[in-house]
């Protein structure tokens, strides 16, 4: 039987989401309670990594398991050994053909913003910024990024080729609440540290130091700069998984 579970998580306190030797990761942390619950170890695979300090709404994730009891009573379960932190949402079987990974069309993050400096109750989840920032540039900046590009510029250097850095963003936008600034992306895919790679060059862009034009520049040289910012893991969060 395959099962495919959602959940959410506050990554504060976690080296991101894949286990790593000697790291507390949320996938251990799950397939810990699992093997808790089926007195055997169980591997989870999920939708795709979120770096350490990182939150998700929505993460997704699948395993293999005869379970022959209903859904629910493995939900509570979970809830029953699972920390605060992470917060197990739904459990459905699915086909055999179902993957986490492989089966997902498209993700949405979003990453918040601060303008000032944020209370203390809400540094873990945010990133404050405290020089004066332009949000109609930001705007500019931030709509220019639809549609299908390479995003190389935007990619972190982890050692790894990627078979393609072109994706297709199908959102790029901005909200507002009050001093809160919400950056939304949704994409076929997303490279690595691109959300937060994103987020930094239009704090910059807010900031002056680029220009809103500039993105159509980087996007089509698809050369990384200086002025491409990895921003801060808090203030990022993987909102939903779409298959």
């Amino acid at each position: 039987m395959r099962w495919k579970c959602g959940c959410a998580y506050d990554g504060t306190d976690y080296f991101g989401w894949q286990t790593q030797e000697g790291q507390l990761s949320v996938q251990q942390v799950i397939e810990e309670a699992l093997e808790q619950v089926f007195k055997e170890r169980v591997s989870i695979s999920g939708s795709g990594r979120t770096d350490a300090g990182v939150h998700a709404i929505e993460q997704v994730f699948h395993f293999d398991y005869d379970w022959n009891h209903a859904p629910g009573k493995l939900l509570a379960a979970m809830h029953s050994l699972l920390p605060d932190s992470i917060k197990p949402l739904y459990i459905e079987q699915v086909g055999d053909d179902f993957h986490a990974r492989f089966s997902a069309v498209s993700k949405k993050y979003q990453y918040r913003l601060f303008l000032g400096e944020a209370e203390p109750i809400d540094t873990r989840y945010c990133w404050s910024v405290q020089e004066n920032i332009n949000l109609n540039r930001m705007a500019e900046a931030i709509a220019l990024l639809e549609g299908e590009h390479d995003f190389a510029a935007f990619a972190a250097n982890r050692g790894v080729e990627y078979e393609s850095t072109t994706r297709t963003m199908t959102r790029a936008d901005m909200t507002q609440d009050d001093r809160f600034v919400y950056l939304n992306f949704q994409a076929n895919g997303f490279l690595y540290k691109m959300a937060r790679s994103l987020a930094g060059a239009l704090v910059n862009i807010g900031c002056g130091r680029i220009e809103p034009n500039e993105i159509i520049q980087l996007l089509e040289t698809a050369k990384r700069t200086p002025m491409v910012l990895v921003a801060p893991a808090q203030g990022l969060f993987l909102e939903k998984v779409l298959y």
